[in-house]
């Protein structure tokens, strides 16, 4: 069966692998994916990410990362739905716990966090928010 939700997916395995306890967890690879982990990367919430081609199709190894034993992802979410799509100007980006979170946002310019798309002045399509 075809996968709707590439990106959806890709955060539940994050979310299920820091539950688990996990060090790493797989994903299929793909350049959104890619950049969505870039993000998240840059801004801390994971240790980092590899290609992995040891199977049989192309994947990523996420390195999850932990603080004093806790995941240092206490939520993510996808916002922006294949039935249902959520797009904002970079005035109207969501703020994520007064600003102790993220939203990832796909704009013209790349993948970048609420942040950055509000410095370079730039909206798009509101993929995900993370704390």
């Amino acid at each position: 069966m075809a996968m709707t939700d590439p990106l959806g997916d890709m955060l539940t395995r994050i979310r299920n692998g820091q539950r688990a306890k996990k060090d790493s967890v797989l994903s299929p690879a793909s350049k959104l994916r890619a950049n969505v982990l870039e993000v998240l990367q840059r801004e801390g919430y994971i240790r980092g990410y590899s290609a992995d081609d040891s199977g049989k199709h192309p994947a990523l190894r996420i390195e999850l990362k932990y603080f004093e034993g806790e995941p240092a992802i206490k939520h993510v979410a996808r916002v922006s739905k294949p039935g249902r799509r959520v797009y904002a100007g970079s005035k109207e980006l969501p703020v994520v716990r007064n600003g102790l979170g993220i939203t990832i946002v796909s704009t013209p310019k790349g993948v970048l966090s609420d942040a950055e798309a509000r410095n370079e002045n730039v909206g798009g399509e509101v993929l995900a928010e993370v704390f």
